[in-house]
């Protein structure tokens, strides 16, 4: 496959400097996926969690075309990911970290104007003392657990936190929060019982706005959308909802280069431990990419990559840094070193190759290691 055909003749240029695999980022389509949750969200506002890197697409980046496309809350995971992005953003955006604090952060986040969710009373007691040592409000974020059992205040908490929350006048809370578990299964009575429970325990907390929904939430209609909504999955082109359409536009494409072909004759041990042998004669091809670059081992056997709409089954194990393909579905010397095989694309989804490696498109799409050369598609004047 040629890729320049996907590029202006500028990207064709960079395209011709010969790197082992590229990761094209539309971010133009980006955008417009933003630009659709919005619209699906209204009156409600629309965040973005550009966590792990924008799910390993550049948050610096990411961040800057939705700050352009209007979007104003940003989520991460960590500390440390808010510090290195709170200087790329609108000058009006808030940032909100979802792991909340480890002591020592504390007098940081207040001086950069960085929004901790607090998931524990511990949590909220250190903020609340440094607001009153400090002589002024601090922003925050409530988390309640509604059932998922990982970051949130308990029931008790609820209760033991609601009885006290005079003594936190010094916190200015943006609004309470919790998180769908089972929100791209858009049948699964766990998402009715999660929303009865958040808004049993919001209540407990009057006239604090309220906050649901993420990627899959969204999609289960206006009575999760509350003020606003977290999406990441389908920002990035990934299927909100297991087994219905994917209402998103593809963001990512992967396309890695070969690094060698050969043929071998029957009864070939192919790969490490000779785990597959051939069953006839079978042309391979070598590609520079392996679970090093996010294609996980379990692929072995299992996955395939295309070139030109031809499936090209993995043979033998996925290594760290290559990956064997049986090619032999092609006419010989249609491809040579260099030439470029899709792994993820028009062919080949992120959630199909997910299927494929039993895994899920997010563990697939935030892999994508930094060996590739990223090619960011600029957004195009009818985009905006």
């Amino acid at each position: 496959m040629d890729i320049s055909s996907s590029f202006g003749d500028a990207e064709v240029q960079f395209v011709a400097e010969g790197a082992s695999g590229y990761l094209t980022i539309d971010l133009g389509a980006l955008r417009r996926n933003y630009e659709t949750l919005v619209a699906m969200l209204r009156p409600a506002r629309c965040a973005a969690v550009v966590k792990a890197d924008a799910y390993g697409l550049g948050a610096t980046v990411v961040s800057r075309t939705l700050g352009d496309a209007g979007c104003r809350d940003f989520f991460v995971a960590q500390f440390v990911e808010a510090i290195r992005l709170k200087d790329t953003l609108p000058a009006d955006a808030r940032l909100y970290v979802l792991n909340g604090l480890q002591p020592g952060n504390e007098e940081r986040c207040a001086a950069d104007g960085i929004i901790p969710v607090l998931n524990s009373l511990p949590q909220l007691r250190r903020w609340s003392e440094l607001a009153r040592q400090v002589g002024r409000s601090l922003p925050a974020v409530l988390q309640v657990d509604s059932g998922m059992s990982r970051l949130g205040l308990s029931p008790e908490e609820c209760s033991i936190l609601s009885r006290e929350m005079n003594e936190h006048a010094g916190l200015e809370f943006q609004f309470v929060m919790s998180h769908l578990a089972c929100a791209d299964e858009g049948a699964n009575l766990m998402n009715g019982e999660q929303l009865a429970e958040f808004e049993r325990l919001s209540r407990l907390f009057l006239g604090i706005p309220v906050c649901l929904a993420n990627s899959g939430g969204i999609f289960l209609g206006g009575d999760f959308h509350h003020t606003l909504a977290r999406p990441g999955i389908a920002l990035y082109g990934g299927n909100p909802t297991v087994g219905a359409p994917n209402p998103m536009e593809p963001v990512v494409r992967l396309d890695v280069a070969v690094v060698q072909t050969r043929t071998v004759p029957t009864g070939t041990r192919i790969g490490y431990g000779g785990s597959h042998i051939a069953d006839r004669e079978m042309h391979l091809a070598t590609i520079a990419a392996g679970y090093a670059d996010g294609l996980p081992r379990a692929l072995s056997g299992t996955g395939a990559v295309y070139h030109a709409g031809v499936r090209l089954p993995i043979v033998g194990r996925v290594s760290m840094d290559s990956i064997i393909i049986d090619v032999s579905a092609l006419p010989k010397d249609t491809l040579t070193l260099g030439s470029l095989v899709e792994v993820v694309g028009e062919h080949q989804t992120l959630e199909a190759i997910a299927e494929a490696a039993g895994t899920i498109s997010y563990e697939i799409l935030t892999g994508l290691g930094h060996r590739y050369q990223r090619l960011y598609r600029q957004v195009q004047l009818q985009d905006v």
